[in-house]
């Protein structure tokens, strides 16, 4: 696995990639609060079969952090820039593998390149409404009473050493199991300046995907891409009922459920190589 940047509009994109590019490509889109980083295991279980691609957002991991002032800071903005480092890179074809935030930004590329897309592999990714969780709906509690106060301090709790190890450890099923370096390395990360101004702003704007939940649904709808659901059913962003969902609208799909939680991958790596492989070929 090589660390490799290129540079996108003028920023700097940090990505990971392995394996051999006449290989089947996946693209992987990490979640909040992580990076590419996050995908570690994966990648190197998978390299000898496949060509893994997967980047740092703008604004996370090793990618350039530009000021708030001088990027806007939306799930829209953050899939322009990852269509444009798949242009770039000169995908054609792949697998999209999505975690959290990568739903959103994922979706968006998918329904702008539905014929670049082999299938989707989606882990605790939400297209519903229904899937919303406790934290979920509390942060959309917050957001309805208009409470800037109480999303931000929220906010700032999932963004610290105490809710980032909340996140990888508390919905384990084995914590022993979770590498420290995993929730080290998303802080040290949200340590860099500007990281919490960042964070603050895709907060904000998070409601704007709700509104293209349909377009996402009638995608599935139109081009039934082949789907392989991961899901950790202890994540207080996401519950189960978000994975199940996704077999209304799409019907060549398989379905796995883990004892874990938004961090599923830290316990059940193999388990999910595995199932991506037996998915894929």
């Amino acid at each position: 696995m090589k660390g490799k940047t290129i540079s996108i509009n003028n920023y700097s994109i940090f990505y990971r990639e392995a394996g051999n590019p006449e290989n089947e490509t996946i693209l992987l889109l990490h979640g909040f609060p992580s990076s590419s980083h996050m995908y570690r295991e994966i990648i190197n279980e998978l390299s000898d079969k496949y060509h893994l691609v997967a980047p740092d957002y703008i604004g996370f991991g090793l990618s350039d952090m530009p000021l708030v002032s001088e990027f806007e800071y939306t799930f829209e903005n953050i899939a322009k820039s990852v269509s444009d480092f798949i242009e770039t890179l000169g995908l054609k074809s792949f697998y999209l593998l999505m975690h959290d935030y990568g739903g959103p930004i994922g979706f968006r590329i998918a329904t702008t390149y539905p014929s670049y897309i082999k299938g989707l592999i989606i882990q605790n990714a939400n297209a519903y409404m229904e899937g919303i969780g406790e934290w979920g709906m509390k942060i959309g509690t917050f957001k309805k009473n208009n409470d800037i106060e109480g999303l931000l301090k929220f906010k700032d709790y999932l963004i610290s050493l105490e809710g980032l190890k909340d996140q990888y450890l508390n919905e384990a099923s084995n914590p022993d199991k979770v590498d420290p370096i995993s929730y080290l390395t998303d802080k040290a990360f949200l340590n860099r300046t500007n990281a919490n101004e960042v964070q603050t702003a895709l907060f904000s704007d998070y409601g704007s995907n709700f509104p293209k939940y349909t377009e996402w649904q009638e995608y599935f709808k139109n081009h039934q891409p082949k789907t392989l659901v991961l899901w950790g059913k202890n994540d207080r962003y996401f519950n189960q009922n978000g994975a199940k969902e996704y077999s209304k609208d799409l019907q060549n799909i398989e379905m796995h459920f883990f004892e874990g939680g938004h961090f599923m991958l830290e316990e059940y790596a193999k388990e999910a190589t595995e199932l991506i492989t037996n998915f894929i070929n």
